[in-house]
């Protein structure tokens, strides 16, 4: 037998796992059902928190000032050129996966238990984060309204950051729980909430763009690089964090009508709405305030607070809960789909892949993942979890990016109902940008993520070469 480390999952056999009766799952999503996926998940921690540190930056990296706007742009385009390889991919293998089933049909077995591996890092912990964004918002709208919970009941314990006597975060527990409900129901019903939230935190990044341009101060944009393009970089690298979603939406491919023509729309359509949106916001943000004075935890309400609009930061508040909401709704469920996807492939746990009989979805799966993030969220305090999140996606990216390019030589007449133009230059643009933004990562992510995918090397080499279902199969394909 060959090295089992780079046999490859064929298309075809690919196409039929999915069809099996017990691992069959529901199609019932629309192209503006995806869209809203991917705006649900795009829109939310990194627009309304992240933006704060990216602007003044921190002890670890410069900020970008008002070039922010430029750091918008910068992984913008880095996430645009990685959505046109994820566009024509989702189009031509449309299952559960994403990034992992992509690499198992190109780069081998053991490259596509790495993507996953980072996948379930990126998504396990941004929805952590996200979460304990979501607490944070909860609070300061329950002070806005004259209510306050407990610090012991709003904070994690002492030995894990938290102040003294404090218990557990139980705000975060409690709405990841109620999103794991949601799940379990149905990804329709999910993505019809996520939708109606979508619908209204667009219209508060509208309302805070009307109120805020007319109060803009042009003073506040010198000097626009006050650490040079180096802030720039870093910034990107930093907000890169409010783009990753839209790769979300290729984990649902497999539960989309007409995932040949919705699911590319989907994915380039939530990224282009959100670009412009993003881009907005920054500038309107650094023009209401000077660099100095704007908040890192809440930055967007606190500026409309700071310049006399203490109705429209309450208005943001309610936007930004929502937004944070639909953002882990969408985060959770990419994090099912990739257990879901490695279980059906037996790298994981084969139970993980059983799908419900009445909702037709990956009920163990959610559950597990309702479960883990909830303890996490409420007992940690992660830091530096957008750093750690975007590396995993920047990973994750490059492979794709790579594995597209590669099967057009290895594979040139598969049907591609979405084809990626300017080939090679598209995806050879989309590893450099990404490399040359993980290069602004700190030190520590790096180090973090090394043991991480060591970690994750063992557990193939002990389990899922082992027990794969390629191994059992002896089905190899070069």
């Amino acid at each position: 037998m060959s090295n089992p480390f780079f046999r490859t999952k064929p298309i075809d056999q690919i196409l039929a796992d999915a069809e099996r009766p017990e691992h069959r799952l529901k199609k019932t999503l629309t192209a503006w059902d995806l869209t809203a996926l991917g705006i649900g998940a795009i829109i939310g921690t990194g627009i309304f928190v992240l933006v704060g540190t990216a602007i003044v930056g921190d002890a670890h990296r410069p900020g970008a000032g008002p070039g922010i706007v430029l750091s918008f742009v910068l992984s913008g385009v880095t996430c645009a050129l990685a959505a046109l390889c994820y566009a024509e991919f989702s189009a031509m293998i449309p299952v559960a996966g994403s990034a992992y089933t992509f690499s198992y049909a190109t780069l081998g077995e053991f490259l596509a238990w790495l993507t996953g591996w980072n996948l379930i890092l990126e998504y396990g912990v941004a929805c952590v984060a996200v979460a304990i964004g979501w607490s944070g918002y909860f609070n300061k709208l329950l002070k806005l309204a004259g209510l306050e919970l407990p610090y012991w009941a709003t904070n994690p314990p002492q030995w894990a950051g938290g102040p003294e006597g404090s218990i557990a975060n139980f705000p975060a527990a409690i709405i990841v729980l109620l999103v794991t409900t949601i799940l379990v129901i149905g990804i329709k019903e999910s993505a019809r909430a996520a939708g109606m939230i979508v619908l209204l935190k667009l219209v508060v990044i509208l309302f805070f763009i009307a109120v805020g341009v007319p109060a803009v101060n042009r003073e506040n944009w010198t000097p626009f690089m006050p650490n040079g393009f180096e802030g720039v970089r870093a910034a990107a690298a930093i907000i890169f964090f409010a783009y990753i979603g839209f790769d979300a939406v290729s984990t649902a491919a497999e539960e989309a009508k007409n995932p040949q023509r919705d699911v590319p729309f989907g994915i380039l359509g939530s990224l282009s709405v959100c670009t412009v949106l993003y881009i907005s916001v920054a500038a309107v943000l650094t023009g209401l305030v000077p660099v100095g004075q704007i908040d890192i935890h809440a930055p967007v309400a606190e500026a409309l607070t700071l310049v006399g609009f203490k109705w429209g930061a309450a208005i943001v508040a309610i936007g930004a809960v929502a937004g944070i909401t639909s953002v882990l709704v969408v985060m959770m469920l990419g994090q099912i789909r990739v257990f879901f996807a490695m279980s059906r492939d037996q790298l994981l746990s084969p139970s993980l892949s059983m799908v419900h009989g009445r909702f037709g979805t990956p009920h163990r799966a959610t559950l597990l993942t309702g479960v883990a993030v909830a303890i996490l969220s409420a007992f940690f305090q992660i830091g530096d979890a957008a750093d750690m999140t975007n590396i995993g996606t920047f990973f994750a990216f490059v492979l794709v990016s790579f594995g597209v390019m590669l099967l057009r030589y290895t594979k040139p007449h598969q049907p591609r109902p979405f084809r990626l133009p300017f080939m090679p230059l598209v995806p050879l643009l989309s590893i450099g940008a990404c490399l040359y933004l993980m290069a602004g990562l700190p030190w520590a992510t790096w180090i973090r993520f090394g043991v991480w995918t060591a970690v994750g090397i063992l557990v193939y080499i002990g389990y899922g070469m082992k027990h794969s279902r390629l191994s059992r199969r002896g089905t190899e394909n070069h």
